[in-house]
């Protein structure tokens, strides 16, 4: 991580700035169980950016309405990604816990201008060259593979068995890493670390150990380059050092990995759940569709994203930013935000929110299509194998994972008649 020992010294916060006294702390139970609450008690007291403090109370804003986030997300000359910006490097620890998020690295995330869009642009076309009924077919396989591991049994923890998994082998079998070795494993469970920490976990190292395995896949890649999204961004006209497509592989699976898992999670919780899908979806499952997209709006994996930097003092939502500033997007709040849901319903058939943001930093495309496809089949191929598959506990026992990060559960146990197929 770099130091940053050339960042400005800090100034004394003025009153328009995150470090007064009003700033929420971004943290505790109304996280874990009901953060739309939070974020409707923030909005009325603060607007649609919010003061907040992130883990040492750090100061940042926090952007709430959905305007807002269409604003900063689509005006990289007043908000942009490279976190070196950021006016609180001098204040921020070595071993601070959102290091791997804002820490600044050579990859797409921190990029901007031309350098951005050639780096973008490389991801979009080894995406592209994914067939999405091939990929489909091979989450099919895995999500047939992990069900037959507890279909016996009756029951099941399907975050830990499942829906965490199925992504993860999937994406890396994009990325043409070799399936079901211990190593594929140990990548998986260091993702998992350095994207949404346990107690006791160290983020940091994950994110190290991560690194140097995705540079051993680029290094075997080059040698002997296949069908597959690292080998093609090995052979992009565009030249990428293998630095360069290390940090933007890491990019690639983050992006899949985690926040696919807790849509797969969270979807097959509002199934199971809510009376609306449980009548249609043991008849031929046509409500699917819906219920992932509801999830995209209510529960949307990625909750918040740190973030952007002011290029310059300017005015948002009545607020002062100062230049340096940094900026976290509310990408839930957002969704969530009574100005485009005046009457508090959510329709499924509108596809327009923030979930993969916004703006040149947005998911590339065909990414949120291939997230769909695991996600999709990943649920289908459950319900399809276990159709009498029911909570095994009662719903309000569910707890979500207490992260301001990441909206998913803990755990998500089930019952079902035991199959030996």
């Amino acid at each position: 991580m770099s130091e940053h020992t050339d960042a400005p010294s800090p100034t004394t916060p003025p009153a328009g700035c995150p470090a007064h006294g009003s700033a929420v702390r971004l943290g505790g139970l109304e996280y874990q169980q009901t953060p739309s609450q939070l974020y409707r008690a923030m909005r009325r007291e603060h607007g649609a950016v919010a003061p907040v403090l992130l883990d040492g109370d750090i100061p940042a804003w926090l952007v709430l309405g959905y305007p807002e986030v269409c604003y900063v997300t689509g005006h990289d000359e007043l908000f942009a990604r490279d976190s070196r910006r950021w006016n609180q490097w001098p204040n921020i620890p070595e071993d601070w816990p959102l290091l791997p998020f804002v820490g600044y690295q050579p990859s797409v995330l921190f990029t901007e201008g031309p350098e951005h869009q050639r780096r973008a642009g490389v991801i979009t076309h080894a995406l592209e060259g994914v067939d999405q009924f091939e990929l489909a077919r091979e989450c099919q396989s895995i999500a047939e593979q992990l069900i037959s591991g507890f279909a016996g049994s009756g029951e099941a923890e399907l975050m830990g068995v499942f829906a965490h998994a199925l992504p993860a082998r999937a994406v890396l079998w994009m990325c043409g890493m070799p399936q079901d070795s211990a190593d594929t494993e140990r990548l998986v469970d260091d993702l998992r670390i350095s994207l949404d920490a346990e107690e006791g976990d160290d983020p940091v190292a994950a994110y190290l150990r991560v690194g140097a395995r995705i540079a051993q896949l680029v290094k075997e890649k080059r040698e002997r380059p296949g069908p597959d999204v690292t080998s093609r961004m090995i052979l992009d006209p565009a030249g990428l050092s293998d630095e360069e497509i290390v940090q933007d592989l890491i990019s690639v699976i983050a992006a899949a990995q985690q926040p696919t898992a807790n849509w797969i999670c969270n979807t097959l919780r509002l199934l199971l759940t809510d009376e609306r899908f449980a009548v249609n979806v043991s008849g031929g499952r046509v409500s699917v569709g819906d219920a992932l997209t509801e999830v995209l709006w209510l529960d949307t994996p990625t909750q918040n994203f740190i973030g952007r930097w002011a290029v310059r003092d300017t005015q948002l939502g009545g607020r002062l930013i100062r230049e340096g500033d940094c900026l976290v997007l509310g990408l839930s709040a957002a969704n969530t935000d009574p100005q485009i849901w005046p009457d508090s319903h959510v329709g499924a058939e509108n596809s327009a929110h923030l979930s993969f943001s916004n703006g040149e930093h947005r998911c590339p495309y065909p990414a949120p299509l291939l997230a769909d496809v695991m996600a999709r089949t990943a649920v289908e191929t459950l319900l399809e194998r276990l159709p009498d598959l029911v909570l095994a506990v009662d719903t309000a026992e569910l707890t979500w994972r207490p992260s301001i990060w990441m909206r998913g559960l803990a755990s998500l146990p089930v019952r079902f008649t035991p199959s030996a197929h």
